[in-house]
């Protein structure tokens, strides 16, 4: 969440950064005037508790001196009531102010491209060359039920539409491609976690995804408890309300989850194999570190993710996201987006985004900096997401007989060479 001093002090720059991102500012006018009561609130009431303390100090003197001080102990009486009833308006402000606070999301970096929807994001990076072979392309659907290693009418069977399931080569595919990823990652500094794929509503909330995005969530009945949309919730909760030491910065996690996204509202979008699923599987990088080292920090992390690709000799490029398209909690975002031969289309397939002190604030992560407590920042970024990747890797290293090569890095985890 934005700190409340920020809004107070810079609200208009706030309601520029809101209309950026194409929202409406009209809750930088409502969190302002219910700061501007809160604080007639604590200064009422601080000046009734100076009041009630002073006078309980000459009750307990007359009453030692054996003096009446009855008169005095109904006038504290009321005096209580009315701290009482303004602690209530207070707490009821402040809650108000919260809830929409929730609502606001992060202010978008200075270099963050102004737009509206994906179509204005703005290319700055672009790898490898597109397949090109002089036949037509099966598509990873095709290809998965040729080969017999992919079969979503079982995932559909067992779960439902857009849960996959991987079958032989398949399923040995999609191991090795998350343990390479994990052996790669670690080889660059991140510390790798296994964590739950369930988690409580305060892990959600501190690492903001509800309640904004609560209807796009896997919820359980009675326990309260939510399969992870992606494995920055529960890394992000490792350190909550902690204060972390800064000499140890920056602390770098990577793990590998399932995730799990209704997708409440996804309907006439694509919907065929990978292209839209409810589960898929993800190695997670987050980063927490100072807060004048968080762009550079950024910057190589979004290198992490891309040389993953390299390394599969996978087609991609970077998208500089625009103040329309940005997520929630971003500050600023880069979406890595693969080719897929077939669709003829670029694929996301992580996103890297810097999302300052919005979490932290919430979850309470904090570090001491000459005398001074300051809030972490906190950078997550997928280093990959395996689902789509997975069509752009089966796509573009087919043959002309259908077979698929696996790439080189993939063999020792793999044990073949050639699916088919």
């Amino acid at each position: 969440m934005l700190d409340l001093k920020l809004i107070r002090e810079n609200p208009e720059l706030i309601k520029q950064k809101l209309e950026a991102r194409n929202l409406s500012a009209d809750s930088v006018e409502k969190i302002l005037a219910l700061d501007i009561q809160r604080r007639e609130y604590i200064g009422e009431v601080e000046k009734l508790k100076s009041l009630r303390n002073n006078v309980s100090q000459e009750i307990a003197k007359m009453k030692k001196e054996g003096a009446n001080a009855d008169d005095k102990i109904a006038d504290m009486k009321k005096v209580s009531d009315d701290i009482k009833a303004i602690d209530d308006k207070l707490a009821e402000a402040e809650k108000n102010i919260d809830t929409i606070l929730r609502d606001i999301p992060n202010i978008a970096e200075d270099s963050v491209p102004l737009g509206k929807s994906s179509d204005d994001n703005v290319q700055f990076k672009i790898h490898g060359e597109k397949a090109s072979g002089d036949f037509k392309y099966l598509d990873h659907v095709e290809l998965g039920k040729k080969l017999d290693i992919l079969d979503f009418g079982i995932g559909a069977k067992i779960s439902g539409s857009g849960f996959p399931f991987y079958k032989g080569k398949g399923a040995i595919l999609e191991r090795a491609l998350i343990n390479f990823m994990l052996d790669t990652h670690k080889g660059n500094g991140y510390t790798e976690v296994g964590m739950p794929f369930l988690v409580n509503r305060e892990s959600m909330e501190a690492a903001e995804k509800v309640p904004k995005f609560e209807e796009d969530m896997y919820r359980t009945e009675p326990d309260d408890l939510f399969a992870i949309p992606t494995a920055e919730v529960p890394i992000v909760n490792i350190h909550r309300d902690e204060v972390m030491d800064a000499k140890t910065f920056p602390v770098k996690y990577c793990g590998y989850t399932a995730c799990f996204r209704r997708d409440a509202g996804s309907y006439g979008k694509d919907t065929k194999g990978f292209l839209r699923v409810h589960q898929f599987n993800k190695v997670e990088l987050i980063n927490f570190c100072l807060p004048e080292e968080s762009y550079a920090q950024m910057e190589e992390m979004l290198g992490h993710a891309c040389g993953i690709l390299e390394a599969l000799n996978i087609h991609y490029r970077v998208v500089n996201v625009c103040t329309g398209d940005m997520g929630f909690a971003a500050s600023k975002q880069y979406d890595i987006e693969v080719w897929s031969p077939a669709e003829e289309k670029w694929l996301e397939a992580s996103s890297v985004s810097n999302c300052t002190d919005f979490q932290s604030r919430r979850a309470m992560i904090r570090f001491k900096r000459d005398k001074k407590t300051e809030y972490v920042h906190i950078l997550n970024g997928s280093g990959l997401a395996t689902s789509r990747l997975y069509v752009s890797l089966i796509e573009s290293n087919q043959t002309p007989e259908g077979k698929i090569i696996i790439p080189k890095v993939l063999q020792q985890y793999t044990g073949f060479d050639t699916i088919g």
